[in-house]
This record gives structure tokens, C-alpha cells and sequence, in this order.
């Protein structure tokens, strides 16, 4: 695993400006005609270095989200987190889960949000028993997407649970395009959540996040609209 340089990646904005981001999302909530206790907000912090970290921990989020495994365990390694140090990260994993990356994950995920086949539960479930996880579903088989198809999620959720894993919910990155067909999707997603006793529902980024309110999301995962746009990928 190709190690992390904290120091080369972005710089957060100013923490009271992330605070301030912070509680128009918790507006925006409410105004959804939810409560804001309701709905967890996970800090993407994917491109940006550790300030963003410790903004977004200042700001009262203890919730943080990464898809890239090394970054994960390089800023989880920085910010460890102990008895009085202040607020502790729990760190969400959103990328597709390769089960080689694993073994290194387990110690410091506190939940896996994209379970999209049961070898993948296999081996969290050796490394980290009785692990919270999601299901990534994935009901419009968009190219590139990870996520099992939404009639799959059932057989999958019971396989999960026969390893005792803690299957919380279901997640779910919609695809772009109008508002309508993104509404569609998450109701989808929302009504079989539902149908399987499921309570949480991971969905919703910065460009639908009202929508995602108003279908039931009760995690969303926000990266740009609390740190701004994200740096290009360095070469």
C-alpha cells in the first residue's frame, strides 16, 4: 500500500467557515421538515489534509469519510484519538472494499458502507466481528458503480447477517440527472430498506442532499459542501 503524504494534500478552509457550513446543512435539515438529530452527517475529507479533520471534529462532527484505504489509515494513524484529547473520529470506509485491504482497515472503521457481496462481508467478519456495515445498492446497474442490484439486497443482508455482522441499513450513491429520477431512486432504495427492518439509509451528497432529506436519508455523506471543490488527483 502506497503510503499517504498528509502534508501535500489540500488545505481545509478555516474551521469557523466549516463550522458554519456545518449548521446551514443541520438548516437545511430542518427546514426538510426533519430533525436534525436524525440525520448524521459524514465529513468526506477525501483530498484534504488533516486540517479538514480536525475542522470537521471541531464543527461537532464525529462521523468522517474516505474511500481511498491509505488515506483512511494515514489521517485514523494522525488523529488516533484518547481519553481527553478531545472529540474522536469514526471513521467511515465508502470506497469498494478490496478484501486485501482488509486485514489493515479493521482496526480503525467504524463502518463499512459498501458491502456489495458477501466475500466481501467474509472477510471483515474475520477481521472485524460483529462490524457495522451497509449494503451499497445499486438499482440502476450504473457503469462503474459499485453495488449489488436492489432484488439482490435481501438474500445478501441475511448472508451478512448469518456471519454476525451488524447490517445497519442500506447505502447508495444516485446517479446525476433530473431531480425526478434521482427522487425515484432513493424512494426505491428508501421503501426496501424498509421492507427488510433496515434503519439506516446512506444517501445523499452535496449536489442532492435535500432530496436525499426528503426521501429519509438518515446519513449524508458531504465532502464539497463542507471543504469546498476537491483537488485534481496528483500525477
Amino acid at each position: 500500500m502506497t503510503p499517504i503524504d498528509l502534508g501535500a494534500l489540500a488545505p481545509s478552509p478555516p474551521a469557523p467557515l466549516v463550522a458554519e457550513r456545518v449548521s446551514g446543512l443541520r438548516r437545511r435539515i430542518a427546514a426538510g421538515g426533519r430533525d436534525p438529530a436524525t440525520v448524521r452527517i459524514v465529513a468526506v475529507t477525501k483530498g484534504f489534509g488533516l486540517g479538514a479533520v480536525d475542522a470537521a471534529l471541531a464543527a461537532g462532527l464525529s462521523d468522517l469519510g474516505e474511500n481511498r484505504a491509505e488515506e483512511l489509515l494515514a489521517k485514523a494513524g494522525a488523529r488516533p484519538g484518547a481519553p481527553g484529547a478531545g472529540p474522536v473520529a469514526r471513521w467511515h470506509y465508502l470506497g469498494a472494499i478490496q478484501r486485501r485491504r482488509v486485514p489493515a482497515l479493521a482496526a480503525v472503521v467504524g463502518m463499512w458502507e459498501t458491502v456489495a457481496r458477501l466475500e466481501e462481508g467474509v472477510a471483515i467478519a474475520a477481521h472485524a466481528p460483529g462490524a457495522a456495515v451497509l449494503v451499497q445498492v445499486d438499482p440502476v446497474a450504473a457503469p462503474g458503480h459499485n453495488g449489488c442490484a436492489l432484488e439482490e439486497a435481501p438474500a445478501l443482508v441475511d448472508g451478512l447477517q448469518a456471519l454476525d455482522l451488524d447490517v445497519r441499513g442500506l447505502m447508495v450513491l444516485a446517479p446525476q440527472g433530473p431531480a425526478d429520477s434521482v427522487r425515484h431512486v432513493m424512494r426505491a432504495v428508501a421503501q426496501a430498506g424498509s421492507a427488510l427492518g433496515l434503519d439506516e439509509l446512506s444517501m445523499g451528497m452535496t449536489d442532492d442532499v435535500d432530496l436525499a432529506i426528503a426521501e429519509g436519508a438518515t446519513i449524508i455523506r458531504i465532502g464539497r459542501g463542507l471543504f469546498g471543490e476537491r483537488p485534481p488527483p496528483s500525477r
